[in-house]
């Protein structure tokens, strides 16, 4: 029972639409009815602002840690779910989640909190990668999936030193999310219409 409670409440929190209640309570929008009509942060940054944007992507990344911790509350202290997998469903519920029709974001800053809640140093990798790519290359979805990348060969590398394998099972699912998720992205990319950030 304790299982199956820990996995609904981790799906739980992936599914609360961040960009979706933000853009209706402060500023009476629908996100999805604008830009990508995507509930995730980039989305939030095109269609709310700056300010609504980062919120919305630091709950968002709160979102996949708060789930990977769950263990860590008494109650599910007994639980034999691993935390990553505990991540993946609140992933999961992000990807569709059942607060707003299932239609939700891309997974790439819930999957970030995942890491920041397991594997802190890999997440501040990424963040700086993110970070790197972007000034470089100018495109939000393009440096997501070079970071997931990234995040892959990190993985590889600490299995191989650590022989913990979870971590590298874990992000390459993640990473597989992240692609499928970019599919119509990876098209614009392609074809040179995908649209470029101005602000870094």
């Amino acid at each position: 029972m304790v299982n199956a409670i820990i996995i609904l409440c981790a799906y739980i929190i992936g599914s609360i639409p961040s960009g979706l209640w933000i853009g209706k309570i402060f500023y009476k929008m629908d996100i999805r009815e604008h830009g990508s009509g995507n509930l995730g942060g980039t989305n939030s940054f095109r269609v709310l602002g700056k300010k609504a944007g980062l919120a919305v992507t630091i709950l968002d990344i709160l979102k996949g840690t708060a789930a990977t911790l769950l263990p860590l509350i008494p109650y599910f202290s007994e639980t034999q779910i691993h935390p990553l997998i505990l991540g993946a469903v609140a992933v999961v519920g992000h990807m569709f989640p059942i607060f707003a029709s299932f239609r939700g974001g891309k997974a790439v800053a819930t999957s970030g909190g995942v890491l920041l809640g397991y594997a802190w140093p890999l997440f501040i990798i990424l963040i700086i990668g993110f970070f790197i790519s972007l000034k470089i290359t100018k495109i939000v979805s393009l440096s997501s999936m070079i970071v997931s990348i990234i995040g892959v060969i990190y993985s590889i590398i600490y299995a191989f030193l650590t022989g913990d394998y979870s971590l590298l099972v874990l992000v390459i699912i993640l990473a597989s999310f992240i692609f499928y998720r970019h599919r119509a992205n990876i098209k614009r990319i392609k074809d040179g219409t995908e649209p470029k950030v101005k602000w870094l």
